[in-house]
Parts: structure tokens; sequence; C-alpha cells
């Protein structure tokens, strides 16, 4: 997606590069409750995103409603994306937010399509649909509907604490399709949550979010992901987190080490620099050059620290080693008295990509 394939031609020579066609249909919007923030609000072409069939993604299609997060996550592996409309991964990802205003209207467009499968789609898987932002554009709502109405199984992945004001809807939506709720909490030191991901509600609010998801029905997931080397891999460390996430009433786990991809490494290692320098030399021998992923070594030894802790709290998990051929996913509905529990999680842990 690019700012020419939203727009109308009508360049304005003051714009943000990338921004020059305008004529009403983009504007930028400033306001005092999301200060230091911009709004960009553009009309979209197209809702939903084909996943390349290469991809070892567990779904074919998404919805990303926003482009750039406010959560600020210094290791989001999104930042490269503001790129492509001439804005860094840095600053500018963290505060010059896209909107796709007619995003819901288009979707709606979309499904009614004969060539339309119902195939899951997967929101939360670039940027978070429950940033900020949200509370001002109200997406979520017209997405779930009309994915609802449509008969369109959808998953929903969030650090973002306002998932609780959808509850009902999502409640309502999993009585007509299979609904997969889970919540990215990776950081269980405050000070270190508030660091790297400054723009995220706490650690022990995303959990509160776990439970009243969990006590409306819901299996959650938590993606403990990304694990940091020598900053959250310690077994004290794990053992925590994994008691406060079973604690949360959570039915499973996903976790996985550190991805650094080419557009956010820069971004990270500035963290890392200002943050922790005494690490800086041992993570470029971990991610050297190019290298997205933590060497195998440590990656393996992950695992072997992992999994038994989960053994011991009780959790399902998947971890990112577990790939498996044409990934397929299943998804837990709503609990209901009388149907029964319905099924079990499963997850193709090629999700672990997208953090």
């Amino acid at each position: 997606m690019r700012w020419q394939g939203q727009t109308i031609d009508d360049e304005d020579a003051d714009a943000l590069p990338g921004l020059e066609n305008r004529s009403g249909i983009v504007r930028s919007v400033d306001t005092p409750e999301f200060a230091g923030m911009t709004f960009h609000e553009v009309l979209a072409k197209s809702a939903l995103n084909a996943v390349p069939a290469a991809s070892r993604m567990p779904f074919r299609w998404t919805i990303n409603p926003y482009r750039g997060c406010s959560h600020a996550c210094s290791y989001c592996f999104a930042r490269g994306t503001h790129e492509y409309l001439d804005l860094d991964g840095g600053a500018d990802f963290d505060s010059q937010i896209v909107v796709k205003t007619n995003v819901v209207d288009v979707l709606r467009k979309e499904l009614q399509r004969g060539s339309w499968q119902r195939e899951t789609v997967a929101l939360g898987t670039n940027t978070d649909p429950y940033q900020r932002a949200e509370g001002r554009y109200r997406l979520m709502p017209g997405i779930i509907r009309a994915l609802a109405d449509a008969g369109t199984p959808m998953s929903v992945l969030t650090k973002g604490t306002l998932i609780r004001r959808d509850i009902p809807l999502l409640v309502e939506a999993a009585k007509q399709v299979p609904v997969d709720v889970q919540m990215s909490i990776a950081m269980y030191d405050d000070a270190l949550q508030r660091s790297i991901e400054p723009g995220t509600p706490s650690t022990q609010a995303r959990l509160d979010t776990v439970r009243a998801l969990t006590d409306a029905g819901f299996r959650v997931g938590v993606f403990l992901m990304p694990v940091l080397p020598h900053l959250t891999d310690s077994v004290a460390a794990i053992d925590e987190a994994l008691r406060r996430i079973k604690a949360s009433g959570a039915d499973h786990v996903i976790y996985g080490a550190l991805h650094l991809r080419p557009g956010v490494k820069p971004w990270f290692f500035q963290w890392l620099q200002r943050e922790h320098p005494q690490l800086v030399s041992s993570y470029r021998g971990l991610y050297p050059g190019t290298s997205a992923e933590a060497a195998q070594a440590y990656r393996q030894w992950l695992a072997r620290r992992v999994r038994p802790l989960v053994r011991v709290h009780g959790l399902d998990v998947r971890t990112e080693a577990e790939q498996v051929p044409a990934p397929r996913r299943s998804f837990s509905r709503v609990r209901d008295a009388s149907r029964g529990a319905g099924p079990r999680f499963s997850v193709d842990e090629s999700a672990a990509m997208l953090f």
C-alpha cells in the first residue's frame, strides 16, 4: 500500500513526503488529547490483504486499519514498513499514524464478493488494531461486525486494553463464527516495559484484560514474545511471567526469541546502546549482519529452558520451532454451556515471525 493508491490527483507542495495528493481525501489531524501524534486519514482501496503464498504465516488474509503504532515498541518488526511512505521507522513510526477511515465500508464490499471463501482473517499481525488511535476512530467494532455478518472467522492479537470495550461485541460475533483472541505480553519488569514499549498499557493492565476476556468465555493465549537475551530469559524471569500468565486465566502461551529484521534492527540497537550498552556486543554476536533470528544455539537453549517451566504452570505451549507444512489454524469459540467447551486451541508458531 502506498499513498498514491489511496488519494486522487491534487498535489500539495507543502504536504509531508508521500502525502502530496490531498484534495480533502487525505488529511492530517493533530489533537490535544493525542499530544505529539499526527493522524493521517486516508481512503483505502482495499481492506483485505492477501498473505503471500510463500509465507509461513498460519493465515491467508489480514486487515490492518492503521499503519504506524503508538505503542512505540523498540523491537516492532513493522517499523520498516513506514519507509515505504517516506517516513522513518523510528519516531515517525511511533507518532505518524495512518488511519484507513473507510476500511469498514470497503471491507463489507469485499466480503460480499462471490469469490470470497470465508477464510480466517487475522487482525493485529502488522500494527495493533487496539492502539491509541482506535479510541478516536473506533474502526474495530465495524470490522468485527462485518466479518461476523459475512460468516468469516477472525483472530485478534493485541497489546491494547481497549479491546475490553469490544468484549460484548466479540461475544456476539463468536456465536456466529470462530473467534480467536490473544494478548501480547512480553515484559514483566515494569521498568523494562516502560523503557522498551513506552506506549503500551502496563503489564498488569494487560493481564487484567486477559482475565476479562477469559471470564467472558474466550480461551485466551498470551504471546510471551519477544524473549530478550540477557534481559528476560532467566529462569526467574520466565517463571514469574508464566506464574502471572496462569493466574490471569490464560489457556496457552506462545513464546519465541527476539526477531530483528533489517527495518527494525537499527532502531532496536539505538535503544540497546542507550539503555544497556554492556549488551551491545553480545547482541551483535547473536544477530550478526542482516540475520533476523537469534543464533540457532540460543533458540534451542531457550526452548530447553521454557518448556519445563510451562509444564510446571499447566499451560499449553507452542514454539517457533514447531513449523508444519501448509499451516492450518483452529479457533476457539466462546464457551457455551449448551454446546460444551469447544475445540482446543492449536497454532502454527510461524506467528512468532510477527514480533
